[in-house]
């Protein structure tokens, strides 16, 4: 590496990793400001100039979501690692104030509301983030190395006591989530694979006995198995974004004019955004989206790769899956590859609480970057 590229790297002016994140997050909002103004235009008659409450809500959250992510990107890591264990409790006491306090929302008590405000926000959200900064600082600790039971039962609390909290919503989706956040920092920080087996098949069997158990599991379970037959209940979401797929050919049939968000798909405007882009935009504008993602995804994995130290290359691994699973997840939803979820399409679903997550774990990046790369000699693997 030659100085001026540390120099640069130092002083912020980052090299195309930084690049490449910054213009597929923008690629990712701009196109979310576009197909969130189209998908609630049916509610434009509730806003102002012409614009929906959802869409204004919306634009706001990006703005705070952008400038929420810019201070991330200024602080020094050194700062969230001594903030990542304080960080991690606040989330689980507040996803106990959700058991107890929150607001239940399709049978679902998920979200926590500020007093006076009318503000609701969803801790699962900041759970994931928390979790991924203190399972790094923990497992960082020493050589780094989480090689032995000693080493491994702490960081595997750390996800397991915010997961239990999530299934207890119920939130089984986000649950699985974090649980492969953390699964994945501690598989990157070096943990051998065999110590990954037993709680795969634990967790195999409990997601079985969960499906088992709760009804709106079993029916989405159902529901994904034979859409078709079930067309008219519990596979009628999954039909509706096949129907918005085949409707939307090569080129869609113009933003503004699909058919699907005319209360024919439910939650167009979140976890089924996708299917909408798919009708409007046509396979060229999904392609366009998940290339932003691809390229989100090799950006924040070269920065992880270039990281100053065993912290810094595990916040960045961690950030990056924070958007890119959810993403993946989200995609195999709408196009019937796995069961119903729940799970926004991040940067471009609506969703404050989702939005803001995403522009942390960018900004958690670009602090990543701005650091100075690391010396060849400096950690390995």
């Amino acid at each position: 590496m030659t100085g001026e590229s540390v120099e640069q790297a130092r002083s912020g002016i980052g090299p195309a990793p930084d690049a490449a994140l910054v213009t597929a997050v923008a690629l990712l909002t701009g196109c979310s400001l576009v197909m969130i103004h189209s998908t609630t235009a049916p509610m434009a008659s509730e806003g102002v100039l012409g614009a929906s409450p959802h869409f204004l809500r919306h634009a706001a959250a990006l703005i705070l979501g952008a400038l929420g992510g810019l201070a991330v990107s200024r602080l020094p890591l050194v700062l969230w690692r001594r903030l990542a264990l304080p960080m991690w409790l606040v989330t689980v006491v507040l996803l106990v104030a959700t058991l107890f306090f929150g607001v239940t929302v399709n049978g679902a008590q998920r979200w926590l509301e500020v007093p006076g405000l009318g503000l609701r926000f969803q801790p699962a959200e900041a759970a994931k983030l928390a979790t991924v900064l203190a399972v790094a600082a923990l497992v960082a600790r020493g050589d780094g190395r989480p090689n032995s039971p000693a080493r491994l039962w702490a960081p595997t609390l750390l996800a397991l006591i915010p997961a239990a909290l999530l299934v207890a919503q119920p939130d089984l989706g986000n649950a699985v989530v974090l649980l492969l956040l953390a699964g994945a920092i501690l598989f990157v920080a070096g943990a051998p694979v065999r110590v990954f087996a037993m709680p795969a098949l634990l967790g195999g069997a409990g997601i079985s006995a969960y499906v088992a158990t709760q009804t709106y599991a079993w029916n989405r379970l159902t529901g994904f198995l034979d859409p078709w037959a079930r067309a008219n209940d519990e596979g009628f979401q999954l039909v509706q974004s096949f129907v918005g797929f085949a409707r939307g050919g090569l080129t869609g049939v113009g933003i503004g004019d699909g058919r699907q968000k005319l209360f024919y798909l439910p939650e167009a405007h979140t976890d089924f955004i996708l299917s909408v882009i798919a009708e409007e935009a046509g396979l060229l504008g999904v392609l366009v989206v998940l290339g932003a993602f691809v390229a989100f995804v090799l950006a924040g994995l070269q920065i992880a790769r270039n990281a100053r130290d065993r912290f810094a290359l595990l916040v960045g691994f961690g950030a990056t899956l924070v958007v890119a699973l959810p993403a993946a997840l989200n995609v195999a939803v709408v196009t019937g590859s796995i069961p119903p979820k729940g799970l926004p399409l991040p940067f471009v679903s609506y969703g404050r609480t989702a939005i803001m997550a995403a522009f942390f774990a960018a900004g958690l990046l670009i602090a990543v970057a701005n650091q100075a790369p690391a010396p060849a000699e400096r950690f390995r693997r």
